[in-house]
């Protein structure tokens, strides 16, 4: 969907700087150049050079008019989704993402239609039929360019049954009906973390962590008022990066200052950090950050060495002391794509299980729910390979130098982050019930072959 009034506004805001938004063709050409899907043989100077690297989903996108600047846009589940917020204010120079409030109703509004169409990825003509009702849906969440709901799934797909607005004038947009029962709300934090670690003396290890606070608040009223306060550890890593959900009603701005692209300080904010909102219908985010812990969950090494025809591994993992010793699952996972078929395999493993994929080109190894006493497991194997066939999996990215780990830690998190039941603030008669927890996931854990070169993307501790 266009919006012309939200474009009148951007022109108005940029004046002689203000660069128009092409054609839909044009436009989806060159997102699809900048995420790489297009021409991605080709080296871009300024899309593929080293010192550009993104940290988010937000890109400018070259357009013949100039660069389109923010472009939200992520992948998932072989879709893109994409949006141009507004930014109420001169672009020149680029002002802060955190202070584009347009950036989080965007992606509000993405994740509700990532919401609405995911369930049907696998059946084709139901995703198409869902997509043919968005554009309608989207004139009742979205009307004139500012998201009113963002919970797709709650709107009615026809015209016909379009509910009116709430007679209530207190009501805010944002809660399509009133909830009529016992109060309750649940809250949960999940934290992923993302890693690559290579075991070398001259490439820096990196890790973030990525947070999602997520609330269901079934409470009575139009428009209910509630106070959710994070608190850290005593020393714990300060949360970076906040993004809050547009329901929120006030926030120190100190909260909002601390930025994971600038050197940690002692000024830094570090909680207890309060969200007082009035919460939506349904379940929503009710903010992101990020934090830099200081080590991550799970060291790792692994080497792999070609001798002969047959490739020697070696992986060795250890749980750091500081880490919840208690996994909903844990494995590692070594792939060997490009190579055809593993027609023998010999191995040692000093705790728990190694299997073959079915289509013997992956090794999973189950470490389970818990790593032994000494937090240390490790694994030693030789692995032969047969001729490779038409139907055997290939990837040009899995070239055997990489292992990565899938895991989630229950009622645990790697920043420490909590919710205090008793300091949630429900300004609502009778006594709601309280659920919070958190998990710890991985997303990207990658370990790298120690014997082959690291990927260029990464800085080395010397340049």
């Amino acid at each position: 969907r266009r919006y012309p009034t939200v474009e009148i506004r951007a022109e108005t805001f940029n004046g002689s700087t203000h660069v128009p938004v092409p054609s839909d063709s044009a436009f989806l050409k060159a997102l699809l150049f900048e995420l790489r899907l297009i021409d991605d043989h080709i080296f871009v100077e300024h899309r593929d050079t080293c010192t550009r690297i993104n940290h988010s989903s937000v890109y400018s996108v070259r357009t013949e008019g100039g660069d389109l600047w923010p472009v939200l846009a992520f992948q998932k589940s072989g879709l893109i989704y994409a949006c141009l917020p507004l930014v109420e204010e001169p672009l020149e120079p680029r002002p802060p993402l955190l202070t584009v409030s347009g950036l989080s109703q965007g992606l509000a509004l993405l994740l509700g239609i990532v919401d609405y169409i995911s369930p049907s990825r696998k059946n084709e003509a139901e995703m198409s039929a869902k997509i043919s009702q968005l554009r309608n849906l989207l004139i009742q969440a979205c009307p004139l360019g500012t998201p009113l709901n963002t919970n797709i799934r709650s709107l009615n797909s026809s015209f016909d049954d379009i509910q009116e607005m709430p007679t209530d004038e207190n009501q805010p947009a944002w809660r399509s009906n009133t909830y009529k029962g016992k109060p309750q709300v649940n809250v949960c934090i999940t934290e992923k973390v993302k890693c690559m670690q290579y075991d070398k003396r001259d490439v820096v290890d990196t890790w973030q962590v990525y947070g999602a606070v997520n609330c269901k608040c079934d409470i009575e009223g139009s428009a209910p008022n509630v106070t959710l306060s994070l608190n850290l550890p005593t020393n714990g890593p300060p949360l970076q990066d906040i993004v809050v959900h547009h329901c929120v009603t006030s926030v120190d701005p100190a909260m909002l200052m601390s930025y994971s692209a600038e050197p940690l300080d002692d000024s830094v904010y570090n909680g207890p950090y309060k969200f007082p909102f009035i919460p939506p219908s349904d379940s929503f985010n009710l903010c992101y950050y990020t934090s830099q812990v200081p080590v991550p969950p799970i060291l790792g090494s692994y080497q792999l060495i070609e001798e002969g025809s047959q490739l020697k591994i070696t992986v060795n993992l250890k749980l750091h002391e500081s880490i919840k010793n208690s996994f909903e699952y844990c494995e590692a996972r070594i792939p060997f794509f490009n190579r055809g078929p593993i027609a023998q395999l010999e191995y040692k493993v000093s705790y728990g299980q190694l299997d073959l994929s079915r289509e013997k080109s992956l090794l999973v190894w189950v470490i389970g729910q818990k790593f032994p006493k000494s937090l240390e497991v490790s694994l030693t194997g030789t692995v032969s390979f047969g001729t490779a066939g038409k139907e055997h999996p290939t990837d040009y990215v899995c070239t055997g130098n990489t292992a990565y780990l899938y895991f989630r830690i229950p009622d645990f998190t790697l920043t420490g982050c909590y919710v205090d039941q008793h300091s949630i603030q429900i300004f609502v008669p009778g006594k709601p019930k309280i659920t919070a927890s958190r998990e710890l996931i991985s997303s990207d854990y990658y370990i790298w072959n120690s014997k082959a070169p690291a990927p260029m993307v990464y800085k080395t501790l010397f340049d």
